[in-house]
């Protein structure tokens, strides 16, 4: 299939999407709802934060004052610009990190992206600004 837009510099990525940024996200009652029922996994006492909080990362003790901070974002359009928002979502993503007093070492990108629909120069500008930010920040 063909994308509809003639050139990248047309596209207003936040006309593709109802919801942008965290206004797309379910808040805690919502979650809550859908986390009613669901069986939980077996209890350790490493995880010193889990989804009982709502926090956008959980965190796991590995050692003597060592802890892993994961999280994963899915962050739709605030911005226009793909560049932008690549930045944009990579920064919120760090966010999530340092706001778990972490400190960012690696990061892995997930992308859910309408290729039927943007043309995939798009997609490598988006993730061009998302490294930007990562490579800034010194995360691998």
């Amino acid at each position: 299939m063909t994308s509809r837009w003639a050139s990248s510099a047309a596209i207003r990525l936040t006309a593709a999407v109802e919801c942008a940024g965290c206004a797309a996200k379910l808040g805690p009652a919502e979650l809550r709802a859908a986390l009613k029922g669901v069986p939980k996994g077996p209890r350790d006492p490493r995880i010193l934060v889990d989804s009982s909080t709502f926090d956008d990362a959980g965190v796991f003790a590995v050692g003597k004052g060592t802890a892993l901070v994961q999280t994963v974002d899915f962050f739709t359009p605030i911005l226009d610009k793909p560049f932008d928002f690549g930045r944009a979502a990579a920064a919120n993503a760090l966010s999530d990190v340092y706001a778990m007093g972490g400190t960012p070492l690696t990061a892995l990108g997930i992308v859910c992206f309408p290729d039927e629909l943007l043309p995939l120069s798009v997609l490598a500008d988006i993730l061009k600004g998302g490294a930007s930010i990562m490579r800034g920040a010194g995360v691998a």
